[in-house]
C-alpha cells in the first residue's frame, strides 16, 4: 500500500448489521471501503469490475455461497474471512475484536499510519510562530528548577493528524509548568527520528526520545519509541523493553495509557488529539479508575476524529476541546492545584 493512498477494501456479510459496523471501523482506520455488499445482491458483473487491496468475507448466514467460491478461485487479491460477529461499539470486548482484525489488515495491506510521515514535511516548512499562553502568577511564582523529575506526566496520545495537533498544543503552552509528557504517535519509524523537531521547533518544551533508565523531567516532552514497548520501573524510571508493543498498533496507546497508570496513578492524565481508530479505549476505564482525567480534541478540530470520538463515546473524556484550548485548560488545571 502507498503511504499516500488508503487499501481499498471490499466487504461481503450477510448481515446488514454486520456491513455497518465494518463499514464505520474500516473508514475509522484509514481504510477505504470501495464495496459493502450483500453476497446475494452480489453479481458476477461487479464482482469483476470492483478493484481491491483485499477481500473482506464475513458470513454469519450462508454455509454455502458460489460467488465467494469463484472469489476465492479468481481473487488476484487477499481474502481474509473475518472476525465474526462484532461485539457492541462501547462493549468491553469490542477493542479486543477490532485489534485482532486490523492485525491482519496491516500485516497484509499495510498499516494507514503510514500517511503520517510525509505530512511532517508541511510541519517543518512551518515560519510563523504562533503566540503564547501567559503562565499564570501563581505558577510563575512557584520555584521550579527546569529538568527536575516531573511529580506528574501527562500522556498526549495521537494517528493520523496528531502531529499538527500536538504542535499547536505545545506551541501554545507556556514552559515553567510542573509537568512532564509522553507522546505517543502512531507513525512509521522511518520518521520517529524527524518528529521531535517537528513538533518541537516553535515551543518551549524540549521533545526528546526515551532514555532507559531516566527519569520524565518538568520542561520535556518524551516521545514514546516506536519499536519497543515504553514502561516504568517501581521508583518511575523509564524502561525500555526489549519486546516490542502489542500488535497491531505501534507505540500501543492502550498499553502505554496502562503503563502510565500503573506508575503515576492519580498523577498522570491522557490527552488524546487526532487519529483514526479507538486505540486507547480498552484502557480508559483502568485510568479513570487510577484516578486520572482524559481529554480529547474536540471533532471538528481533528484531521481523524475516530479515536478521541470513540473516548467520548464511551464516557471517558472530561473535557474536550481544540489544541490551543486543551492546552489553556492544562494551565488552568496546573495553576488550581497550587492555589
Amino acid at each position: 500500500m502507498s503511504e499516500k493512498a488508503a487499501a481499498r477494501i471490499a466487504v461481503i456479510a450477510d448481515t446488514s448489521l454486520q456491513r455497518h459496523v465494518l463499514q464505520q471501523a474500516l473508514t475509522a482506520s484509514g481504510y477505504q471501503v470501495v464495496l459493502n455488499s450483500d453476497p446475494q445482491r452480489l453479481d458476477e458483473e461487479a464482482l469483476s469490475a470492483c478493484e481491491a487491496d483485499l477481500w473482506l468475507v464475513d458470513l454469519a448466514q450462508s454455509e454455502d455461497s458460489p460467488l465467494v467460491d469463484n472469489l476465492l478461485e479468481r481473487a488476484s487479491a487477499p481474502v481474509l474471512f473475518g472476525e465474526g460477529q462484532a461485539p457492541e461499539r462501547h462493549s468491553e470486548n469490542y477493542p479486543r475484536w477490532e485489534r485482532r482484525l486490523f492485525g491482519k489488515l496491516k500485516r497484509l495491506v499495510g498499516d494507514p499510519s503510514g500517511a503520517v510521515g510525509p505530512s511532517l514535511e508541511a510541519l517543518l516548512a512551518e515560519g510563523q510562530r504562533p503566540s503564547r499562553l501567559e503562565l499564570p502568577p501563581m505558577l510563575a511564582e512557584t520555584p521550579l528548577v527546569a529538568g527536575e523529575p516531573a511529580r506528574q506526566v501527562w500522556l498526549l496520545a495521537a494517528s493520523l493528524g496528531g502531529p499538527a495537533a500536538v504542535k499547536a498544543f505545545l506551541d501554545a503552552l507556556p514552559g515553567g509548568l510542573p509537568v512532564g509528557f509522553v507522546y505517543a504517535q502512531h507513525i512509521d519509524p522511518g520518521f520517529e527520528s524527524v518528529l521531535p523537531q517537528a513538533v518541537g521547533r516553535h515551543s518551549q518544551w524540549k521533545v526528546n526520545g526515551a532514555r532507559h533508565g531516566d527519569a520524565l523531567r518538568c520542561g520535556e516532552v518524551v516521545v514514546a519509541p516506536i519499536s519497543n514497548e515504553l514502561g516504568f520501573s517501581d521508583d518511575g524510571l523509564m524502561q525500555i523493553q526489549a519486546h516490542g508493543w502489542p500488535e497491531p498498533y505501534s507505540p500501543s496507546i492502550d498499553q502505554m495509557m496502562l503503563n502510565l497508570a500503573q506508575s503515576y496513578g492519580s498523577r498522570c492524565g491522557v490527552i488524546a488529539f487526532s487519529g483514526m481508530g479507538s486505540d486507547g479505549s480498552a484502557a480508559a476505564a483502568y485510568v479513570r479508575r487510577q484516578g486520572a482525567e482524559i481529554w480529547t480534541q474536540r471533532a471538528d478540530s481533528c484531521a481523524c476524529p475516530s479515536m478521541p470520538d470513540s473516548l467520548r463515546e464511551g464516557g471517558y473524556s472530561v473535557h474536550s476541546g481544540d489544541p490551543r484550548e486543551l492546552a489553556e485548560l492544562l494551565v488552568n488545571h496546573l495553576a488550581a492545584q497550587c492555589a
